[in-house]
């Protein structure tokens, strides 16, 4: 069963922003989509709410994420919330094992 974790990051103007580069050009982003169990790790800019970054996480299961924030990665991550002076929203999301409904694919295009 996978979890998914949305982290919606903001600050002071452009610094969550400025915190997702320094994630991928710090090559942090690499390092943690390489670890065992990671499925996503993709951040995005939501259109309605400016100075937000959101972080989809996405992992195979309870344990691939405890052993992320097991990680001396979060060390890293931590620090660069702080040097940013970010703030946090947090979903937390369990796969559907199931899928998607029958019903439901008459709305999706493939």
């Amino acid at each position: 069963m996978a979890i998914t974790v949305n982290i919606y990051y903001s600050g002071e103007g452009q610094s969550a922003r400025r915190f997702a580069e320094e994630m991928l050009s710090g090559g942090i982003v690499e390092a943690i989509r390489a670890e065992e169990g990671n499925l996503r790790y993709e951040y995005f800019c939501p259109l309605e709410t400016k100075g937000t970054v959101l972080l989809i996480d996405s992992w195979k299961d309870q344990r691939a994420l405890d052993l992320h924030h097991a990680s001396p990665m979060m060390a890293k991550i931590a620090a660069l919330r702080e040097k940013y002076g970010l703030h946090m929203r947090v979903e937390r999301y369990v796969s559907d094992e199931a899928g998607i409904p029958e019903a439901d694919r008459a709305f999706l295009r493939p």
